[in-house]
């Protein structure tokens, strides 16, 4: 069956599946597939920034979020007509002919990507450009992975990703079990950071060694600006040794709940 790609590593943020998945639904009429899409007011296909840190240590990220197609779909059950259907390639669709504006399948979805249109009195969502596909267009791929420029968002049977799969996460949220289709690669995870400086002679430290311990562990060296990164952290608890000319430094209880800016960290 089908599954979406999406590496967070790849994506530049140009916001072109966003765009390409208005311009293919919005005042176009795909039935049985889907009506038209409102021009306003929902996405199914939506990024967003993810801003990690603070000024200025930051650390910039889009992640997708859409339709996840569960193999496991809350929508499905929830819906009183027998709207909603998966086909055999993993798709799910809502049928609007029959789909009758309960709105229950919208409650249902723990990942909010059904939206009302209010015009049409019907739910809506991401149809995995099935209009496309079936056809058998030139470009068989939803419209969203065909805009891609830098293949961030792929799109095809999960065969064909081979290992990838290994390292990919299944869900933004594991915890709702729904056994999603839509998997990602390289997640931000959390980091520490902090520049190096001499109060004395008022100078950065360059190339003083930074070792962190804790959860796990790591060395690297403050850069030309006395800066120094840990990223790609689990959330837990950290400490971190900073060493240069003989001047040493702890910096005790760091917590990954959230990413650590330590700001200006003097050495005397």
């Amino acid at each position: 069956m089908n599954i979406y790609l999406f590496d967070v590593a790849k994506c530049v943020g140009c916001f072109n599946c966003q765009v390409s998945c208005k311009d293919e639904h919005c005042g176009n009429d795909w039935m049985p597939y889907n009506r038209p899409a409102p021009e306003t007011g929902q996405f199914w296909c939506q990024l967003l920034e993810s801003v990690r840190g603070s000024v200025p240590k930051v650390k910039l990220a889009w992640i997708l979020k859409r339709c996840n197609h569960c193999d496991d779909p809350e929508c499905i059950p929830a819906c009183p007509v027998s709207a909603i259907y998966k086909r055999d390639d993993g798709i799910v669709i809502i049928d609007p002919a029959i789909c009758n504006g309960c709105r229950l399948c919208i409650t249902a979805c723990p990942y909010d990507s059904i939206s009302f249109n209010e015009s049409l009195g019907i739910a809506q969502k991401c149809t995995g450009c099935s209009h496309i596909i079936d056809r058998g267009w030139p470009i068989t791929q939803p419209r969203c992975v065909d805009s891609c420029p830098t293949e961030a968002l792929r799109f095809g049977d999960e065969g064909i990703f081979g290992g990838e799969l290994d390292s990919a996460v299944g869900s933004l949220n594991p915890e709702f079990n729904t056994k999603p289709r839509a998997y990602y690669l390289n997640l931000p995870k959390k980091f520490i950071a902090g520049t190096v400086y001499d109060p004395n002679d008022k100078e950065v430290f360059i190339g003083a060694t930074c070792t962190l311990s804790g959860d796990s562990s790591a060395t690297t060296k403050t850069d030309e600006f006395g800066d120094f990164w840990f990223d790609g952290l689990e959330v837990g608890v950290y400490s971190v040794k900073i060493e240069a000319d003989g001047k040493s430094k702890t910096i005790p209880s760091i917590q990954t709940d959230t990413d650590r800016n330590l700001g200006n960290i003097e050495l005397v």
